[in-house]
């Protein structure tokens, strides 16, 4: 059972907008019947969308009237500055402001991160927030991060992308004490640049409720061979997209294989079954989307062309968030790793 909170949607992000949040919202006032959702966009429009289904739950949903909002295109400096009429600006307001805990978008990604820099700013202690996502392996899930905030990162950066993604894998997933690993070219310790070295040489002296696996290669990533993978961002969008083309093209060659022949297609019939769990399994619409860690509020990131499935999940997952108290666990054991970096210095 959800505790009290809010959740403030961005409800004109993405490719298909209002249509598809509205949709969305019915399915997650039933996960969530103790919590409240602000909607922020064209009023006229949403109300009018909301008016088709939402008379069961019209108490839990308010409308907040918005008469802009950001292109998927549009870049982030452009955004910011004309942003404060936008559903994406005022929906990270009403954080801001108190009346919600959580934020959800789907709409542009670099304008999402900006304009939630600039509002909640980042926790203290934390260089630069980073953008994690959740993959299924052969053990059940991992988090991964960076997936594309930080293009370039030093070594103090991935410190801080393995105490957020520990933290996450804690608060969220329950793992009582989570194995990081950084992403690398190699397992070898001589591997790698200078900054992956330099990480992880620091978080092999670091006290935190957490297992360092040391380096790992991608291929480690589906195995499941740890629950968190720290990479920069560069690298990390780059895995993240060929893993999801990866799935789009195995769910292809599936379905060619089974239309090839009767029997084939018989044999789909009866495996009907485990082919749905299967494609269950590599939907990225369940992955709960893009978390944005670090910053002074829970922010998770839909993706642009999601469905009603994809957006809801994307608000399960802010809502998990905010009740697994994630930036709570962030503050705690970056604290941690700032007081085992002055004893080290003392000694």
């Amino acid at each position: 059972m959800s505790r009290d909170l809010t959740v403030s949607i961005d409800a004109m992000g993405g490719d298909a907008g209002p249509s598809v949040v509205v949709s969305a919202l019915a399915r997650s006032v039933q996960r969530h019947p103790a919590v409240k959702f602000i909607l922020h966009g064209d009023e006229a429009a949403l109300n009018k969308l909301l008016a088709k289904r939402h008379t069961k739950f019209a108490h839990r949903v308010s409308v907040r009237h918005a008469e802009a909002y950001v292109r998927m295109d549009e870049k982030p400096s452009l955004a910011l500055r004309r942003g404060r009429k936008t559903s994406m600006w005022r929906a990270i307001e009403s954080v801001k402001n108190g009346e919600a805990e959580v934020i959800v978008s789907a709409g542009n990604t670099g304008a999402l991160m900006a304009m939630s820099m600039y509002q909640l700013g980042v926790i203290e202690g934390i260089s630069r927030p980073a953008i994690a996502g959740l993959w299924p392996t052969k053990r059940g899930q991992c988090v991964v991060l960076d997936i594309g905030a930080n293009v370039e990162c030093d070594a103090d950066q991935l410190v801080d992308f393995a105490v957020m993604g520990e933290a996450f894998a804690r608060a969220v997933l329950g793992l009582e004490r989570p194995k990081v690993g950084l992403l690398n070219v190699g397992s070898e310790s001589v591997k790698g640049h200078d900054a992956v070295k330099g990480a992880a040489q620091m978080l092999r002296n670091v006290s935190l409720p957490m297992e360092f696996a040391g380096f790992i290669e991608g291929d480690d990533i589906a195995e499941g061979t740890v629950d968190v993978v720290v990479t920069d961002g560069f690298t990390g969008n780059i895995a993240l997209k060929t893993a999801e083309g990866t799935a789009r093209l195995v769910i292809f060659y599936l379905r060619s294989a089974l239309k090839r022949s009767f029997l084939s297609r018989l044999g789909s019939f009866l495996a009907s079954g485990a082919l749905k769990a299967l494609r269950r399994k590599l939907d990225p619409r369940t992955s709960g989307g893009g978390m944005f860690l670090g910053l002074n509020g829970v922010v998770v990131k839909s993706h642009g062309g999601t469905d009603a499935l994809g957006f809801a999940s994307a608000t399960d997952m802010a809502i998990e968030m905010a009740e697994g108290g994630v930036n709570q666990s962030i503050v705690a054991d970056r604290a941690g790793v700032r007081a085992t970096s002055r004893e080290a210095v003392a000694t």
